[in-house]
């Protein structure tokens, strides 16, 4: 695994061990999100929930964000994130949340200066294939929703196989990208006239 894109390109990443259930993001869709994210990341307020070992986040990084708030509760994984944070010597830049992403959440985002810009919910297909909406509304989606800045963006990760609600704590999917059977939904308040078009 390496940095893709931005002032860290070509930097070398460990990747989650492989009895971890995380599931890095490939190559074509990378290039894609990071392409449909560009104007949104400059001196930007990122979290990567379900971070595994921080591909996402790290890539903001190298992409003009201002910090990163990184959740993941594998402690193995953990281990390699916080090696790849240090990697890049960016630990001035970054926060990291052990633990169950869910558990106070809310408490832990009020404590977080400034609104977050962009938030990327990444988890591992197998729990997402036996979430409970309504429950993740409560206890993910809307914690996220009243931290997040007016033109604000969630970019959640799942497999194809299944149905997204129409609505998630009152943000709605403005755009949708598949890669095989990857799917990157984009969430945000509809009240947003950009929205619709560019996330």
């Amino acid at each position: 695994m390496h940095i893709r894109f931005g002032v860290f390109k070509g930097r070398k990443l460990l990747s989650p061990p492989k009895a971890a259930q995380t599931r890095p993001i490939t190559g074509l869709a990378s290039k894609s999100l990071f392409s449909m994210l560009r104007g949104r990341l400059a001196e930007a307020t990122v979290a990567d929930l379900y971070c595994g070992t921080g591909t996402l986040g790290l890539e903001a990084l190298s992409n003009g964000a201002a910090r990163c708030i990184f959740a993941e509760r594998d402690r193995a994984v953990l281990t390699r994130l916080r090696h790849n944070i240090a990697t890049l010597g960016v630990e001035d830049r970054c926060t990291v949340w052990p633990g169950d992403v869910r558990r106070g959440l809310a408490g832990r985002l009020a404590a977080v200066e400034g609104a977050l810009d962009v938030v990327f919910v990444d988890p591992p297909y197998a729990h997402s294939r036996r979430w409970d909406w309504p429950v993740l509304a409560r206890e993910l989606f809307a914690p996220l929703a009243g931290a997040l800045a007016d033109d604000g963006l969630v970019v959640l990760r799942t497999d194809t196989h299944g149905e997204l609600p129409e609505d998630l704590a009152g943000l709605t999917c403005c755009r949708r990208r598949e890669f095989g059977n990857m799917l990157l939904s984009f969430w945000a308040r509809p009240q947003q006239p950009e929205a619709s078009e560019t996330p």
